[in-house]
């Protein structure tokens, strides 16, 4: 009977996901979906992919023998210097070395990676015959492992040729790509389940990246002992993209109304809109937030706490991978590239950094009032979620409630006043705006259409937070 329990309150959300709000009202269930793409403008189908996934505490001793089983002979492990003496690599290189893999170390991935650090990582798998990698750090190094292994794979490629349009050829990935291992170290990104590789294109002071499923990391070993070495903040920014992967992935548009519709199945793009498969892992994941993020930030040693968030990493990641994110990333972008003279409290790095989920959530109040007229009910809901009381609250208070809620949850958790805390003034807003405008692989997902002076408005209201 519990399984049968299980099914049913899995039907239950599954419809509980047709809500009536603008943006998704009759979007699920229309029997005419399927006709060709010839003849509609909207996509009519959705697909769900995600890496295979082994949780455990402990799990890393079992990466030896999962490459032994994969018959590597030359396996490329990658992390970053910071990493490369802490708990996590070693295990990771103890189970390697137990069961006689043969790998090479590259440990100089760059914590919030550019086009640059990609290129060093490529060019060191390039110079190998390595039919294995294994990535061992956070998104990071997880996203620089997938890049190296994608051109080393294929080795006539310009860098160019992958990267997501408009910034670059935004080519399909038609290649077979070596087993990629993903030991995820902190509880945030989500890589551990995507296609996607995120960096810094340095001439443009802002982020893009390179989306295709083949990117997926073969197996992902998510070992909650490794989250116990993050230190607060780290813990603290990697929540806040925990946190904003559900909010966007569940609030963005639906995967039936993006367009254009596909010519062939291969077009399709990872990001794909909200589907009622990825809003039951984003619902659960923002409910993981609730309950465990102060929690796993406050006390560092609350194994269960950061164990749970861990998990949520992978829910969130499951449901954004494959929904996609919409504008608090497509603006995060520039506030990362721009960065001035700010570092980063409990980030050990020779450069100025703004950790990525700390760009995301700062920008959240301000992009879920905005958007909140779009779908207020699942505003609603995600703000019920995170603790309000939505007994009374009308419709059109969607986006201020969640937003207010937001606020004192950031607040709680010491999260700076707003850009202005991370050096940015007025005049920086249009440089920033500037750099959102061509992350439209995500700001096209937003339930709500924008322009310019959308972005300059949501930019100067995020300024402050209190």
């Amino acid at each position: 009977m519990a399984g049968r329990d299980r099914v049913a309150l899995l039907l239950q959300q599954l419809a509980a996901a047709a809500c009536r709000c603008p943006a998704h009202s009759n979007t699920y269930h229309q029997g005419a979906g399927a006709a060709a793409c010839s003849v509609r403008t909207t996509d009519y189908a959705f697909e769900m992919a995600s890496s295979n996934i082994r949780y455990g505490e402990g799990v890393t001793q079992e990466l030896g023998m999962d490459l032994q089983n994969m018959g590597a002979r030359n396996v490329c492990l990658m992390t970053d210097s910071n990493l490369s003496a802490l708990p996590p690599v070693k295990a990771a290189l103890e189970s390697l070395a137990q069961n006689g893999v043969n790998y090479k170390v590259f440990d100089k991935v760059r914590v919030e990676p550019t086009d640059s650090s990609f290129k060093a990582a490529i060019a060191f798998a390039r110079k190998e015959s390595f039919d294995a990698y294994v990535a061992v750090g956070g998104g990071s190094v997880i996203d620089t492992c997938k890049a190296a292994n994608l051109y080393a794979s294929h080795p006539e490629a310009e860098f160019l040729d992958f990267v997501n349009a408009p910034i670059g050829k935004g080519k399909p990935v038609t290649g077979i790509l070596k087993p990629l291992i993903a030991v995820p170290t902190t509880a945030g990104t989500g890589s551990e389940t995507t296609g996607v590789a995120i960096f810094d294109f340095e001439e443009l002071k802002a982020k893009t990246g390179i989306a295709s499923r083949a990117l997926k990391p073969t197996l992902g070993l998510v070992d909650p002992l490794h989250t116990l070495h993050m230190p607060q903040r780290v813990a603290a920014n990697s929540g806040f993209d925990v946190l904003c992967h559900a909010l966007e992935s569940y609030t963005a548009l639906p995967y039936n109304m993006r367009k254009p519709c596909p010519p062939n199945p291969i077009n399709r793009p990872a990001y794909q809109g909200s589907n009622p498969i990825s809003d039951v892992w984003s619902r659960h994941a923002l409910s993981v937030v609730a309950r465990y993020m102060k929690r796993a930030v406050f006390d560092p040693e609350d194994l269960e706490a950061r164990s749970s968030m861990h998990l949520a990493s992978v829910f969130a990641g499951i449901g954004f991978g494959n929904a996609g994110v919409h504008l608090c990333h497509g603006m995060s972008y520039p506030i990362a590239g721009n960065v001035k003279t700010y570092r980063a409290k409990d980030y050990k790095v020779d450069h100025p950094v703004v950790p990525h989920g700390l760009s995301v959530v700062l920008t959240s109040p301000a992009v879920f009032t905005f958007t909140a007229p779009m779908c207020p009910e699942r505003h609603l809901e995600a703000a019920q979620i995170l603790g309000a009381d939505v007994s009374r609250v009308k419709r059109e208070d969607a986006g201020p409630l969640l937003a207010d809620t937001l606020r004192q949850f950031l607040y709680d958790l010491q999260v700076e006043d707003g850009l202005s805390a991370l050096g940015y003034t007025k005049d920086d807003v249009p440089r920033l705006v500037k750099g959102t405008i061509p992350q439209e692989r995500v700001t096209k997902l937003s339930p709500r259409e924008h322009t310019e002076e959308d972005l300059t408005d949501l930019f100067e209201a995020s300024l402050k937070l209190y």
